[in-house]
């Protein structure tokens, strides 16, 4: 079965999706249960983790009597599909608009701004290479 796309996960879905990167990419329905906010019940979120592995986002191995969940997509490729859909939802696509704005809202130190503008010159000297 194909699944759709990480962004097409309900705000739940992608919020067990994470703690499971959080958790090293393994971990039991109980250790789930216990990191997720306003925390539901242990059969609701054993569902929930049957449900994504049905979708194909999960796997699951058995240990004795639990079952250990992991992902079947990297954590690189749920970061880039979560920042896609932020960039949709609150720039209209605009990398631009949405890297200006996170420019002028935080306090960067000079350190950081050094290695940001560090990041693009290597960046523009990639694209002159190829």
């Amino acid at each position: 079965m194909a699944r759709a796309p990480l962004e097409r996960l309900t705000r739940r879905e992608r919020e067990i999706m994470n703690v499971l990167f959080a958790l090293d990419n393994r971990a039991s329905a109980e250790d789930v249960r216990a990191r997720l906010t306003n925390s539901p019940s242990y059969s609701a979120v054993r569902t929930m983790l049957t449900r994504l592995e049905q979708k194909g986002y999960l796997r699951h191995s058995q240990e004795g009597v639990r079952y250990v969940y992991s992902a079947t997509t990297s954590q690189a490729a749920a970061r880039r599909a979560a920042l896609g859909q932020y960039l949709r939802t609150f720039f209209g696509g605009s990398r631009s608009r949405m890297l200006t704005a996170l420019l002028r809202q935080e306090d960067w130190t000079e350190h950081e701004l050094e290695e940001l503008e560090s990041e693009i010159e290597r960046i523009r000297g990639e694209r002159k290479q190829s």
